[in-house]
């Protein structure tokens, strides 16, 4: 079920109201089935993957936790194997089969190992990741085995985050089914308006702009520079837009029932260096990335001295790139961000100079031009479906672009060269200068300060509701576009 649909204009209020209306100890059994309801609206079969993985793990957990030694690391391997095996079968067999097939091919051979002809479960990488992050806070003693098995199971189902995040662990939220959440005006408020910001993100800017970049990216011939670039541009926006608004909808979702999910993104636009940007951006995935994987790397390779930190990050990031989808752009997107990662721990002395050398105001906003132009360049690379097409987009960009602007001085707008006559350049325009300034309002003010300054006049408050919500209505795009990190 997408959030941006009628259907869950009609589940969302339902659930809410029968949440406070049942009593608590009935509450977590409602959620579970509406949770089932939700992921079921997809394709009803998968949810047996799901219900898969939830058995061997509540399990596992249970195998580790009464376990000693070697024993206690073979069930948590058994568990890892399980999870990583379903996600293995159902999003990269294709993809390893068609490397194989490639490989084989160039020694003349051929493969005969058949295709699956699969969907990929929506939301695959992101439920299996929260399951694997409770094992192993489990097997590191973190988090005590969760007995109830109906509680685990909303654990990893958990409607709001279930499709795409934030990826929880469990200390943050297994404690939480076992609270009474009771209605309260100011929390419900706040979870709707933040839900009310998720869905103008998404259906007025996410959907408005990908309405541009589909029509560039999936249209090669004939595109010139100035094309590619706002193209470049407008995926950047889109992807923040896409995925914070979904993020702003689950987190508010789940607020108005009384849940708190974490912080997925923090202003990353504005980060003033690519490690601050990794701070920002997916914080739920990075941290996970970070505590599972970077630092046992860094940790197992220590001898290297400081090149165990730049293999690491490659590491890390190649298959962070792969987590995102199975295709080589994807692992060369994630692969170029640990490159850039590297570039920066291995000069931070020099930078250091340079930084006192022009003043830490003006050092900060060179870096974050420098930091948000990488940043469209790698989505270039993300937004691509084949390898060979990336040097043609990207030389276009580069040789083509100011030439282009050139082309249309003659009084022509500029938009006009994305040969998209549907589409009013001067919507385009106020769409993309809307999306700064949320950009900068989010920038200008943090969580508190809206609060206290935004927020403290009743009729602003009404006003911007009313404005937030003329918007949506009327220059939203209803198509039930999918959120973006759906395919991941």
């Amino acid at each position: 079920m997408l959030f941006n649909s009628i259907s869950f204009a009609i589940f969302f209020p339902v659930v809410t109201l029968l949440y406070f209306v049942l009593p608590y100890r009935y509450r977590n059994l409602l959620l579970l089935m509406a949770s089932c309801f939700f992921y079921m609206f997809f394709k009803p079969i998968y949810i047996l993957i799901l219900f898969f993985t939830i058995i061997i793990d509540y399990w596992a957990g249970i195998l580790i936790e009464n376990a000693e030694g070697p024993r206690k690391k073979f069930f948590l391997s058994w568990s890892l194997v399980a999870n990583i095996g379903v996600l293995a079968i159902f999003k990269y067999y294709n993809f390893i089969n068609d490397n194989i097939t490639s490989l084989m091919g160039s020694f003349g051979a051929s493969n005969h190992i058949p295709y699956l002809t699969i969907l990929l479960p929506i939301g695959l990488s992101f439920h299996t990741f929260q399951a694997m992050s409770y094992t192993i806070e489990v097997y590191r003693g973190n988090q005590k085995t969760e007995k109830n098995f109906l509680t685990y199971a909303l654990y990893v189902m958990f409607y709001p985050q279930l499709a795409a995040g934030p990826i929880e662990r469990p200390q943050n939220m297994l404690h939480q089914f076992y609270e009474k959440h009771d209605f309260d005006y100011d929390r419900v408020a706040s979870g709707l308006r933040l839900m009310l910001i998720g869905f103008f993100k998404k259906i007025v800017v996410a959907d408005r702009v990908a309405l541009i970049v589909n029509s560039v990216y999936d249209h090669h011939n004939g595109q010139n520079g100035l094309t590619y670039t706002i193209a470049a541009i407008f995926f950047t926006i889109q992807m923040y837009f896409d995925f914070s608004g979904y993020s702003d909808i689950a987190r508010g979702s789940a607020r108005v029932m009384g849940f708190e999910l974490m912080l997925n993104f923090n202003r990353p636009y504005f980060a003033y260096r690519l490690s601050d940007y990794w701070r920002r951006w997916h914080i739920s995935l990075y941290s996970w990335f970070n505590d599972y994987l970077f630092t046992p790397l860094s940790i197992g390779l220590r001898d290297w001295g400081r090149w165990a930190i730049i293999a690491s990050i490659l590491i890390t990031f190649s298959i962070s790139g792969l987590w995102h989808g199975a295709a080589w752009t994807f692992v060369l997107w994630g692969f170029m961000h640990g490159v850039g990662l590297s570039i920066e721990s291995l000069t931070k002395k020099p930078f250091k100079k340079i930084r006192k050398g022009l003043g830490e105001r003006l050092y900060n906003n060179l870096t974050r031009i420098i930091t948000i132009t990488f940043v469209i360049i790698s989505l270039v690379i993300f937004r691509l479906v084949h390898l060979h097409e990336i040097g043609h987009v990207l030389y276009t960009i580069a040789t083509d672009t100011i030439p282009a602007i050139i082309r249309y001085r003659h009084g022509a707008p500029v938009l006009l060269g994305l040969r998209l006559d549907k589409y009013s350049p001067l919507g385009i325009i106020a769409v993309f200068v809307v999306a700064l300034l949320v950009l900068y309002g989010e920038y200008v003010f943090s969580l508190a300060r809206t609060r206290a300054v935004f927020f403290s006049s009743t009729a602003l408050r009404m006003a911007t509701y009313f404005l937030l919500l003329y918007s949506i209505l009327f220059f939203g795009y209803f198509g039930e576009m999918q959120f973006i990190y759906f395919q991941f």
